[in-house]
């Protein structure tokens, strides 16, 4: 086997195995989106009943993981390539959950079991095959730029998340508009928070970046 065909073959194992992880996504994310419809227990760790719980991060970032990793799919097999920055604006997303969860939230509510039902694919599965995913994609080398629109999600929803309180009042515990308790320190800690949280948005797109330089050029 000379260069060009070692090259070929393994360009043709990258592919399927970015097929693969695509395919994955979708599942998991159509599984873990059943689950979430399904649960009548708002008790379990971050999540409420049925459609309610599209007002988590976690659920809006993973559904739109899988939204992206179907027209991947679509497109790939139209022999087109999807732009890489929703790619990574997906990857960054989920990946943001999967830290704030597993470094933040799980040990500020320790009795939660923040891994149960359709939070086992929300919160660990699909950003990680996600995070995956994202570092083995080949592509030219990625905007520096595309790192800070990766972060609007996380913007747009801490501000949406904000707005709403100051508009409809925090409630009180379990109808709370504060579902996170990011305020339950104060306004001034809460702003902070999110600011942490859409910063760290950006600094996972900008591993994500590194790590796709690293390995995805290969």
């Amino acid at each position: 086997m000379n260069i060009n065909e070692k090259n070929t073959a393994v360009k043709e194992k990258r592919e399927y195995i970015l097929i693969t992880l695509n395919v994955l996504i979708v599942i998991f994310v159509l599984i873990g989106t059943i689950v979430m419809l399904n649960n009548h227990d708002s008790a379990t760790g971050l999540t409420s009943e049925g459609i309610e719980n599209f007002k988590y991060f976690t659920v809006i970032s993973n559904v739109f993981c899988g939204i992206v990793a179907a027209f991947f799919l679509i497109l790939k097999f139209k022999n087109k390539q999807l732009n890489i920055l929703v790619k990574l604006m997906a990857a960054s997303a989920t990946g943001l959950t999967f830290i704030i969860i597993a470094a933040f939230l799980q040990p500020l509510y320790p009795d939660l079991n923040l891994y149960k039902g359709g939070n086992l694919f929300f919160h660990l599965i699909v950003p990680i095959i996600a995070m995956i995913e994202f570092v083995l994609i080949k592509t030219e080398q990625i905007p520096f730029g595309y790192t800070f629109l990766s972060a609007v999600l996380a913007l747009v929803y801490g501000t949406g998340y904000c707005m709403n309180i100051l508009i409809n009042g925090k409630g009180v515990w379990p109808d709370t508009n504060d579902w996170y308790g990011f305020l339950n320190w104060g306004w001034p800690v809460g702003i902070a928070i999110f600011a942490f949280v859409v910063l760290m948005d950006w600094i996972m797109a900008c591993l994500l970046r590194f790590l796709n330089k690293i390995i995805g050029r290969r």
